[in-house]
């Protein structure tokens, strides 16, 4: 009897050994990993392409409310070669692997874009135009956007009733690129139709 009981103890014994020997070591789940962090300052290079980018944009925008079709695929073309211009490679110091996703908003920015160039629709133009709205908001997002403020905005009839569209100003001011000052249904009556959704600034 008194084996056994001396047995069981030294069981006892070696199994906390082992077990205060293991969580000395770190094994186990120690709680919560650390997620990697995004790149929070960029160089003035890097921003300086975005900018150069966005000026297109503004200038499609503004083509678009005036419902000039030749000003919008020059803006457009425009547009694609700066967006192939922004300095990407930089995004590959970041830590939280954002430089692929990235790419691959670009590479819908650029399918859009070239999409509003082979149109002869204007409408069809417009709904280009929206997706490539989308694109960039979430693609503010993940660079950790570092320039002056910018304006989410939407307008909830863009296409008709219920069928809503967004852009993006460099203004508070609403300047509808989607019922522009020369639509054919509303004359401009509703230029200014529309709500700013979300505000894109420096985190």
């Amino acid at each position: 009897m008194k084996k056994i009981l001396a047995i069981v103890i030294l069981a006892i014994a070696a199994f906390c050994t082992y077990w205060f020997a293991f969580k000395s070591k770190g094994g186990g789940d120690s709680g919560p990993k650390q997620q990697p962090l995004a790149l929070k300052k960029h160089s003035e290079e890097f921003n300086k392409s975005i900018a150069e980018t966005m000026n297109a944009y503004f200038e499609m925008k503004n083509a678009f409310v005036d419902a000039d079709t030749v000003k919008i695929k020059q803006a457009g073309k425009k547009f694609i070669v700066l967006v192939d211009s922004i300095k990407l490679d930089e995004l590959k110091k970041d830590t939280a692997a954002i430089y692929e996703d990235a790419l691959a908003k670009i590479g819908d920015l650029k399918a859009n874009a070239a999409s509003i160039i082979m149109q002869t629709d204007i409408t069809e133009m417009r709904h280009d135009f929206s997706w490539v709205s989308e694109a960039l908001y979430p693609f503010f997002k993940l660079i950790n956007y570092e320039g002056p403020n910018l304006y989410f905005q939407n307008c909830p009839m863009a296409f008709g009733e219920d069928k809503g569209a967004n852009w993006i100003s460099n203004t508070t001011e609403v300047v509808n690129p989607y019922l522009g000052k020369n639509h054919p249904e509303f004359k401009g009556t509703m230029l200014h139709c529309g709500s700013i959704k979300d505000t894109i600034k420096t985190q």
